[in-house]
């Protein structure tokens, strides 16, 4: 007989990410974590649950190889949480339309994937990015939101200071 794991708290969870990133950076040099902060905080502020909150954290880390699918399979972690970020996590070589039609398809998991183009497509952020990535990434984050049927030009959600990101 299993004894059932204590699902991780969203802080282990965010701890988890933090140190799975660590030492990362985004493509404008900042710490990788305040991308993940962003978006977890960008779900909470858009009525997300704690499953989605924790789902944000993780959003890239098994995308981004920090963390193995095994490792995700394995964790003491909601399924719901689980599928989530695997519906997010973009395989190598998948078409477009095939990865929004799971983002889609995966209870929750449109709010994270709305949440992470958000802090993505902010245009302070984009503006520290050399001119053709940053026209290439504007149009590759419209193209994405038309095929989750996201209406554009929504405003950023405020972030909260990179310095105490930690979520309740």
């Amino acid at each position: 007989m299993t004894v059932p794991q204590t699902p991780l708290t969203l802080a282990e969870v965010e701890t988890i990410a933090r140190t799975a990133h660590a030492g990362r950076t985004d493509k404008a040099g900042r710490p990788y974590a305040e991308h993940l902060a962003a978006v977890a905080h960008g779900v909470r502020a858009r009525g997300g649950t704690d499953e989605q909150i924790a789902a944000a954290w993780l959003h890239d880390a098994v995308e981004d190889d920090v963390l193995s699918a095994a490792w995700l399979a394995a964790a003491a972690l909601p399924q719901q949480v689980k599928d989530m970020v695997l519906a997010v996590t973009r395989q190598d070589g998948e078409d477009l339309s095939a990865y929004t039609r799971r983002i889609l398809a995966t209870p929750g998991a449109l709010l994270i994937k709305e949440s992470d183009l958000a802090h993505n497509a902010d245009p302070a952020r984009l503006a520290v990015l050399e001119p053709a990535t940053r026209t290439r990434l504007t149009a590759k984050y419209a193209q994405v939101r038309a095929l989750l049927g996201l209406t554009a030009g929504e405003p950023p959600i405020e972030q909260p200071d990179p310095a105490n990101t930690a979520e309740d």
